[in-house]
């Protein structure tokens, strides 16, 4: 009884620190450019900027809503709070998460993940930090050997590396299903290009394909363990 308390103060601190936090930084990122103008007399065009909103504007509604649902339950609040302040979720908050709470052997939803995922994303922002700090510094110094035409695919793949070694574990888990879909999204992708823009909100489909996929697989076995008794 006495953890529960403990955990439940600490996700009410959690919480009101992390809308304090969040307001603030959406507040900051809403008024830099109004700030900017002011100080450079070149103030933006809302009418101009509004219009531009509403072309793509609605793509990423949908995706901050479909990324909510999806790295919530994942992440907890305090890993969710500190994620979606830092921002680079898909490439670096989300892997380092999920193979921290894999090291741990730590479940989704419980105290224990809670922990660990704020734990480690709070050190990739650190980490980010320091190594966005010493890009800096040395960027003029490796700008040559950065823009060699020989590292350049090495750039252009990490993320897909990435993902790739992540989702190694996953596919072994259950290689029927982890092929039916891969091969599914590598088809759809193929004939329709233009959704590769959009992996966000395609976590829906394959997600539900997968689910669907293993229900069935389930509903199998159950039917063969039953036909053998």
């Amino acid at each position: 009884m006495e953890e529960n308390r403990k955990y439940e103060s600490y996700l009410k601190r959690t919480h009101f620190f992390g809308r304090i936090l969040t307001t603030v930084v959406l507040l900051l990122l809403l008024a830099a450019p109004f700030v900017i103008g002011l100080y450079l007399k070149a103030m933006p065009d809302i009418p101009a900027a509004m219009k531009a909103f509403l072309g793509v504007g609605l793509v990423y509604l949908v995706s901050g809503i479909v990324e909510y649902l999806i790295y919530v339950p994942m992440l907890g609040a305090g890993g969710s709070y500190l994620a979606f302040i830092t921002g680079n979720l898909i490439n670096m908050k989300i892997p380092c998460a999920i193979n921290a709470r894999d090291i741990v052997g730590v479940k989704s939803g419980t105290p224990e993940n809670e922990i660990i995922s704020t734990l480690s994303i709070a050190t990739s922002s650190l980490v980010t930090i320091l190594v966005l700090a010493l890009g800096v510094v040395l960027m003029i110094p490796l700008q040559p050997v950065l823009q060699s035409p020989t590292l350049q695919p090495a750039f252009e793949n990490v993320v897909p590396a990435l993902f790739g070694a992540m989702a190694c574990k996953y596919y072994r888990a259950d290689k029927k299903v982890a092929l039916v879909v891969l091969a599914v999204m590598t088809l759809l992708f193929t004939l329709v290009p233009s959704l590769i823009g959009s992996t966000s909100m395609m976590v829906i489909p394959s997600g539900a394909l997968a689910i669907a996929l293993s229900y069935m697989s389930f509903r199998k076995k159950k039917a063969q363990e039953g036909g053998q008794k």
